[in-house]
């Protein structure tokens, strides 16, 4: 994590850390698993899905053992066993429990992990209404921990699709509101970029996690971007023309996988009576035509661009064009998380780049790899973004399970290529 730009900026950003921020986002994450039943709270469905009781216990974990643990002096622990159970990667802290067994937890029930909560809460409160709390290094913490925790609130989300969609009656987490718009699907445009020597990566104040620094330069050959994501409609007609079924579209890990996982379409689409169906959280129904396509793999993703005859665009062109509009116009106005819609939309048509924040996830051709003069974070929570740059793409912009002010036009989101139980989807590129 790293805290830029001018000292007075800075200290305002710090002011807004306090116990009403820390406490509204906690419960957030409450609010987002109030709508399941006791028993979904302990369901693993796959490897990579957690149990919505273990993100509960997990983000409280982290604040007690960086924030509690480190700054209050002869804090014991809520229980010790607590740290095997729910620590996730964390190398330095300890041992842990497998991420693919976390489902096998009975233990602690759903009660106690929210009187858990209830407990670090109370001590979180406590430091921040103390004297420590002006320290520089507890306030980074602090910030950390809560963009964490909105981190794991758009898992949650993810993870609580996966789940319903893997019962058999694909039970809906939430109905849909009656007052959503329904647009139709609108032609795409190609914006077009100069390119030349530009800067990209995290400047200004406010946070940022550190693998979006330092800011550095790149060179960018002219370019073009679509002004909107593709939508399931486009995404249809790549299915109906054999996509799945054509080697020469995918990388050959890519193909491989199609092969062996026996992909037919994106994650969540069903064909039922001859027509395309897809489950969301709301539940199963009719595919949506206009709607951007989500739960495609950066594979799906490669081989529906070069199907389309264009190509993903790189991060630093996708930052570059984020960084040409009004970012907080764009941003307050984008399908972002505020507790209420939880599915895409269809593109507007106001003149500018749609969707650049918002909606689903954009993977782009770029790996996650550090940039240069990179330094990760001391000790432990150095191992947050840092361990994982080998093998995984990056993705830009934010879903519509992204948390509103969490997301930025450097922030960088990465999976693996094979990856799409997460909100992700694509906007295509070329050269221009």
């Amino acid at each position: 994590m790293l805290i830029m730009g001018e000292p007075s900026l800075v200290a305002d950003a710090k002011s807004a850390l306090g116990s009403a921020r820390y406490l509204a986002v906690r419960r957030l994450t409450e609010t987002i698993c109030a709508p399941l039943a006791i028993e979904d709270h302990a369901v693993q469905t796959m490897e990579d899905v957690s149990p919505p009781k273990w993100h509960l216990a997990h983000t409280t974990w982290f604040f007690e053992t960086f924030l509690l643990a480190r700054f209050v002096a002869g804090y014991r622990p809520f229980d010790p066993g607590f740290a095997y159970l729910f620590n996730s990667y964390y190398e330095a802290i300890g041992p842990r429990t497998e991420r693919a067994a976390r489902g096998t937890l009975s233990r602690p029930t759903l009660d106690e992990v929210r009187r858990y909560r209830a407990a670090v809460d109370e001590g979180v409160v406590r430091l921040l209404d103390s004297p420590a709390s002006e320290r520089d290094d507890l306030r980074d913490v602090l910030e950390l921990g809560l963009h964490h925790e909105q981190q794991h609130q758009e898992l949650l989300l993810t993870d609580i699709q996966h789940l319903l969609a893997s019962h058999p009656s694909r039970p809906a987490y939430r109905a849909r509101r009656a007052d959503l718009p329904r647009r139709e699907a609108r032609p795409a445009r190609w914006v077009e970029f100069e390119g030349g020597l530009i800067e990209t990566g995290f400047s200004g104040a406010g946070f940022a996690f550190d693998n979006e620094s330092p800011r550095h330069r790149v060179w960018l050959e002219p370019f073009a971007l679509a002004d909107r994501l593709v939508t399931n409609g486009e995404f249809q007609e790549f299915v109906d023309d054999g996509g799945y079924r054509r080697p020469e579209l995918w990388l050959s890990d890519g193909w491989d996988a199609v092969r062996r996982l026996e992909w037919q379409a994106p994650l969540y689409w069903e064909r039922l009576d001859g027509a395309w169906h897809e489950t969301t959280l709301y539940g199963r129904g009719a595919l949506e035509l206009a709607l951007p396509v989500v739960h495609v793999g950066h594979f799906e993703a490669d081989a529906f661009a070069r199907w389309r005859g264009a190509r993903l665009p790189t991060e630093f062109e996708w930052e570059h064009a984020a960084e040409r509009t009004d970012v907080e116009r764009t941003r307050a106005r984008a399908n972002l998380f505020d507790g209420s819609e939880v599915h895409v939309r269809a593109a507007s048509d106001d003149g500018r780049i749609a969707q650049l924040f918002g909606d689903a996830w954009e993977w782009t051709a770029s790996a996650y790899l550090p940039y240069p003069g990179f330094r990760p974070l001391a000790g432990a929570l150095g191992e947050y973004n840092a361990k994982f740059m080998s093998g995984q793409l990056v993705l830009r912009g934010g879903s519509f399970a992204t948390p509103r002010d969490h997301v930025r036009a450097s922030y960088r989101n990465f999976f693996r290529p094979e990856k799409r139980w997460q909100f992700t989807g694509l906007r295509l590129a070329r050269g221009s």
